[in-house]
């Protein structure tokens, strides 16, 4: 594909834009500049501008470490909405696959693919997230059995599907736990049934995909190839 229809797609900019921007010299394709709109883009070439990746339009699969304070929404009246801290094209396009609570913080997948979100946050798939917890009090020693059994949840009809507890730290009041449910504010529910309060609360995992540890709070990054198609196993 040419260079400058390239921009045209993943800019949403007009033909003569897409020739400004690349003659301003901030336009490379593999980490080379490129000046001319007729120079071809490959199918695995990276094309950045000002040194951001962009891509032409397509499924996107996106990896957001998410901060306290934003919500996973495109609108809220009290909160940012974690969208802004994207730098993306036809933002209205794009969506959740699991959200976050506002004060919780970590991995958050997003993406405009309705099937791949599907099978990450459909209750009969049980695909697996990982929380790294931080209690008020420590647990006490029949708390992995419990979890494992499932918690009766206040107003549920239904206990929880059994869940992994893991100690982390000598003071048991960091743990980690793996659920593959997405009740309304489950991990914090599920301690409070047990008489504890959750402090903080980090998503490490949904699936087979981790956060990336180069990751700050508020950066994301594209998905690849491997963590995109382990969804589907």
């Amino acid at each position: 594909m040419r260079l400058d229809k390239y921009l045209c797609d993943a800019l949403g900019a007009t033909r003569k834009e897409a020739t400004k921007i690349i003659k301003s010299g901030d336009v490379t394709v593999d980490d080379v500049v490129q000046k001319s709109g007729s120079f071809k883009v490959g199918d695995g070439s990276i094309v950045e501008w000002q040194e951001r990746e962009i891509r032409k339009p397509g499924p996107r699969y996106i990896m957001l470490f998410k901060p306290d304070g934003f919500v996973c929404s495109h609108e809220d009246g009290f909160n940012h909405t974690a969208f802004v801290l994207l730098d993306e094209v036809k933002m209205e396009d794009l969506h959740f696959a699991g959200r976050l609570d506002v004060d919780t913080t970590g991995l958050v997948l997003i993406t405009d693919d309705g099937k791949w979100s599907h099978r990450i946050t459909s209750p009969k798939h049980k695909c697996e997230k990982t929380y790294r917890v931080w209690l008020v009090d420590p647990i006490e020693a029949d708390y992995i059995e419990k979890f494992a059994q499932g918690i009766e949840l206040r107003n549920e009809k239904e206990a929880t599907l059994p869940a992994t507890l893991e100690i982390v730290d000598e003071d048991e009041k960091e743990v980690l736990l793996t659920i593959t449910e997405g009740k309304y504010h489950q991990v914090k529910r599920m301690f409070a049934a047990l008489g504890n309060k959750v402090e903080h609360l980090h998503r490490e995992r949904i699936g087979e995909i981790l956060l990336d540890e180069s990751l700050e709070p508020g950066e994301y990054r594209y998905l690849t190839e491997d963590e995109i198609n382990s969804v589907w196993k």
